[in-house]
């Protein structure tokens, strides 16, 4: 597990396949994110583009970060292609090691960024630090519950969490949380067969 969420592990993924997602923004990010208006965003672990390239598309001048740099110049060129490779910045971190800057962005939106449970909680404070006053956080995981179900996540629990989780650890006097819950949603596996998969979802405003 502990080599899982490393650099060479991720490299080694995005190098044994020519994609390695689907081209899709996330839901999620879909859902939460239409009716904000646009200003400054960051993506964290941005893989390929997809959500960058949505939110740039949609006036959001983005900086997306990801550990891995064979994702990121995939994500480069798709931006490109896409016409919005002026609206994003690349930016090859562990932000474990290289937190963001303090209250620099508007959205900070984390998708499917699960750790050991000490390093994501680490994690998640330093992004919750980088966003402005009247801001929001979006953090979107795998729930535990898919463990268990058709989805088959992951297999390992400590990687996991729900939006509750997340919104305990947010001081009350400088958030609101607006969603913290369980959503399903309808996938299809890689075998072809729909399945539910279950997300938590946690949408924080800085107060």
């Amino acid at each position: 597990m502990a080599t899982t969420f490393e650099e060479p592990a991720w490299e080694e993924r995005y190098q044994s396949r020519p994609s390695v997602w689907s081209g899709r923004p996330n839901p999620q990010l879909v859902a939460e994110v239409t009716d904000l208006t646009p200003g400054r965003a960051l993506d964290v672990g941005s893989g390929e583009g997809a959500d960058a390239v949505w939110l740039a598309a949609r006036g959001w001048q983005v900086t997306a970060v990801d550990i891995s740099s064979t994702a990121l110049g995939r994500a480069a060129a798709n931006a490109e292609t896409a016409g919005v490779g002026d609206r994003i910045e690349f930016i090859h971190a562990d932000l474990r090691d290289k937190p963001p800057a303090e209250q620099a962005y508007d959205l900070v939106s984390a998708q499917f960024m699960h750790l050991p449970a000490e390093q994501r909680r680490e994690l998640f404070a330093g992004l919750a630090a980088a966003v402005a006053p009247g801001g929001v956080l979006l953090i979107v995981g795998h729930h535990p519950s898919d463990l268990w179900g058709a989805a088959h996540r992951m297999h390992m629990p400590d990687a996991m969490y729900t939006a509750q989780d997340v919104a305990a650890d947010l001081d009350p006097a400088h958030w609101e949380v607006l969603t913290a819950e369980e959503r399903a949603r309808l996938a299809t596996n890689p075998d072809g067969e729909d399945v539910t998969h279950h997300d938590a979802v946690l949408v924080a405003r800085r107060r």
